[in-house]
């Protein structure tokens, strides 16, 4: 049960890298394009953001990842599986 419990939190740290990820994309063609300095600071307080986020997301990602290098490519081949591929 543990396992399934750790695992699905992994899922949902690897979800929340993968929205940061799209955000912070989203944000970055649009920094310093406005004529207002208002908004591009805004802008590029946003894109900081997401960054320091998704920072904090990895670190907290990579703390709950398994010591083992074995279970964590059983994961992986579990996933490859259940995707079909």
């Amino acid at each position: 049960m543990a396992d399934d419990y750790d695992h699905g939190r992994r899922d949902g740290l690897r979800l929340a890298l993968e929205i940061l990820a799209t955000e912070e994309a989203k944000w970055l063609p649009l920094l310093g394009k406005s004529p207002s300095w208002r908004t591009n600071l805004a802008r590029e307080t946003r894109y900081k953001t997401l960054q320091v986020a998704q920072t904090r997301v990895q670190t907290a990602l990579n703390r709950l990842r398994p010591a083992d290098d074995q279970s964590a490519a059983s994961e992986l081949a579990i996933a490859i599986e259940k995707a079909g591929l």
